[in-house]
């Protein structure tokens, strides 16, 4: 088996997801930041960020003492009861929402492997057929109330050609024994890791994307990315 993809053994209640979405919709939801990687609209609203703030919702900070929080998280008691089961420290917890008729253009991203230390949870809330999403060439179908790893390093794309948004509680997780033994029991492959190695052009479009953040995190990651490539030449 492959390890670009993982289903863990959790169901979740829709209508306790549901509920705790219908408060989160009662505040804005932030237009996505990487607006070169998706068409139509994608927006996003933190339970967890950098600066305790809803409207952060930018998940490039790698330490996860900086997060903190948000208003809404203490609103949304099913959100936090799924969050603290999850016996390892998180990074950025959001609520991303594709819009119909919108789709994420295909990308990859940078250090989000389970490889890596540091990966990332989806649990779909709304979604309907019509919703595509793609893991190095696999559509991999997510329910509502699944839980869903995904290596997010690999080239992924969603599509929602549907008439419902799409929308997912979205978990940054820092690798520990407890979430290997999850992963392991739920079908993870320990033997098939290996370091993971970009060309050149994967780090340019890296530095590119990095560049359009513009925050600390994202600069210090611009940094490591170009003195990598120097000792490289």
């Amino acid at each position: 088996m492959s390890n670009d993809y993982l289903k863990l053994p959790f169901q979740y209640s829709e209508g306790l997801l549901f509920r705790d979405l219908e408060m989160c919709q009662k505040f804005r939801f932030t237009d996505h930041y990487n607006t070169s990687d998706f068409t139509g609209k994608w927006t996003s609203i933190a339970l967890r960020s950098s600066s305790g703030d809803y409207k952060e919702i930018f998940a490039t900070e790698l330490n996860p003492e900086n997060y903190k929080d948000t208003q809404l998280m203490k609103r949304c008691t099913y959100f936090q009861k799924i969050v603290d089961s999850f016996k390892c420290k998180k990074l950025s917890v959001r609520l991303l929402n594709l819009l119909p008729g919108s789709s994420i253009k295909e990308h990859c991203d940078h250090n989000l492997s389970y490889t890596d230390g540091e990966f990332r949870i989806h649990i779909p809330i709304t979604t309907n057929p019509d919703v595509s999403f793609y893991i190095n060439s696999m559509n991999v179908t997510m329910l509502p109330g699944e839980c869903w790893y995904g290596d997010f390093t690999l080239p992924h794309s969603v599509k929602n050609e549907g008439m419902t948004d799409r929308v997912h509680l979205v978990i940054d997780c820092i690798r520990n024994p407890w979430t290997d033994d999850l992963f392991i029991k739920s079908g993870y492959d320990l033997t098939l890791e290996k370091s993971v190695e970009y060309d050149k052009n994967t780090k340019l479009k890296m530095i590119q994307e990095l560049e359009r953040i513009h925050t600390p995190a994202s600069l210090d990651l611009i940094k490591k990315l170009k003195e990598d490539m120097k000792n490289a030449e």
